[in-house]
């Protein structure tokens, strides 16, 4: 096989790559060392800000297949035509650890999928459980903080997020799967995902439902005790991911929705934009309409996965946002969390930039690389619109419907909702050894907790359900 020559990044050739320039054989070096400078230089700036949660995570390449055409539902192309296929990248991660944390930790897991379609990136950013603890972003930066590390000591501290918890008794239905079997999944593979979020689909007529997205894992699902968790590398997960894949074993995962009108979320029993909430499936049965399958590990993990920008904003025609709180306040901190991370033109680097042209009037900034696109590169001598040149831009005549919102312009306080039934529904779901399970996770959580701290979880668990306090009670000693 030929060689490649060693160069440096202006394409001049390198002559050694072991020795430096000195002045004389003992002496300093010099600055013609252009070699060596560039080297110290690039890896001074190998690192880029780790993401604030999702820091540590894994991804890959695979395909969506269309099995139910959805045209009577949405407009959307990669939902039209049964046996339709549309490139995926999915990133897996844990939630609140650093770069420098372990794959094997109790926690919930990110599993956010891009599909790449012909009409532009469909990001569904979503997570290993179908709920989330919090329904007001105002509390997410708290949340953040309360599951990171102590700020004096930067060691981490399980107290802090039971406090956090403990005082919001909305996290309670989160907290509950948190604790339960499911709390460690064995590896990325051996867990369903959830865009958690209610979303709207709309078709060409402009009618308008609301759905939620769910993964089932064909893998079936596989779980860790804490004893279990570990034993094991604080690198599983990633490693398991990237040698199924290598070996062809390439994980699957039936996508399913459940469909709701828009009337039946006027008097449903429970608001449908709640992210602490579920649908029952009583009332809104899954519906299979597709596969994703994961076939590609990335080569490069730094330009594909630490610098994939996943975006709940990233919507295509015939997809859009529901008024839920929590996703409304992502479709601003993800694209702003990006920019901050990679820059402005994070959408050019080669995992976040869609298949299909873009063409706009946005310009310059950290890193603008235009090359690979025609018809912005021959637009390069205006960037305003509009404009009086033969090639300004259309805009287009499609645009989502319009939501109809009423209510006073105010502050809801929602401290009074139904925060405990859907826990006690998930409990009594559970089999008795489960129940065992999930108690116990939970009171060896709390064992370190302040008084207060017990007795609002204690308590939360009583509204759940009678037999899951009891169960609690017999745990510890207040």
């Amino acid at each position: 096989m030929k060689k490649c020559p060693f160069t440096m990044e202006n394409g001049s050739p390198v002559v050694d790559d072991n020795n430096s320039i000195t002045a004389g054989e003992r002496g300093a070096l010099t600055f013609d060392n252009l070699h060596l400078f560039e080297k110290l230089a690039h890896f001074n700036r190998e690192r880029i800000p780790e993401r604030p949660m999702h820091a540590r995570g894994t991804g890959a390449y695979g395909t969506f297949t269309l099995n139910k055409d959805l045209s009577d539902i949405t407009a959307a192309k990669f939902l039209q035509g049964t046996g339709k296929k549309t490139k995926v990248f999915v990133r897996f991660s844990t939630v609140g650890g650093g770069q420098d944390s372990n794959d094997n930790v109790r926690d919930i897991r990110g599993f956010a999928v891009r599909f790449y379609t012909e009409e532009g990136n469909f990001d569904l950013v979503g997570n290993n459980t179908p709920v989330f603890f919090l329904r007001d972003p105002v509390n997410f930066p708290d949340l953040a903080h309360a599951v990171k590390k102590d700020p004096r000591t930067n060691v981490p501290d399980g107290r802090r997020a039971l406090q956090f918890w403990s005082r919001l008794p909305q996290a309670f239905h989160q907290l509950t799967i948190l604790m339960s079997d499911r709390g460690i999944p064995h590896s990325y593979r051996y867990m369903h995902g959830f865009g958690s979020h209610t979303f709207g689909l709309y078709n060409d007529s402009g009618e308008l439902v609301w759905v939620k997205f769910h993964l089932k894992s064909n893998q079936g699902i596989k779980n860790l005790t804490d004893e279990e968790a570990a034993k094991l590398p604080v690198f599983h997960a990633q490693k398991d991911l990237v040698d199924a894949i290598d070996r062809g074993e390439y994980p699957i995962w039936q996508v399913s929705l459940q469909i709701m009108t828009q009337k039946e979320a006027e008097t449903y029993k429970v608001n449908p934009f709640d992210l602490t909430k579920v649908w029952s499936h009583k009332d809104f049965p899954l519906i299979n309409v597709g596969t994703l399958e994961l076939n590609k590990n990335v080569d490069n993990y730094f330009m594909e996965v630490e610098q994939s920008a996943l975006n709940p904003g990233n919507f295509v025609y015939g997809v859009c946002a529901s008024p839920d709180k929590m996703l409304q306040a992502r479709l601003f901190a993800y694209a702003d969390a990006q920019r901050y991370r990679l820059g402005a033109n994070y959408n050019q680097l080669s995992v976040n930039r869609p298949i299909c042209p873009v063409h706009n009037y946005q310009r310059d900034g950290l890193m603008a690389d235009f090359r690979n696109d025609e018809q912005r590169a021959e637009m390069s001598g205006i960037h305003f619109y509009p404009n009086a040149e033969s090639h300004q831009l259309e805009v287009s005549k499609k645009a989502p419907p319009a939501l109809n919102i009423t209510g006073q312009n105010r502050i809801y306080n929602t401290e009074a909702d139904d925060n405990f039934s859907q826990a006690g529904d998930l409990f009594r779901l559970l089999t008795q050894d489960k129940k065992e399970e999930l108690v116990t996770n939970l009171a060896n959580a709390l064992q370190d907790a302040d008084v207060k701290t017990k007795e609002l979880i204690l308590q939360y668990a009583y509204e759940a359900d009678k037999a899951y306090g009891d169960m609690l009670t017999s745990k510890f000693a207040l």
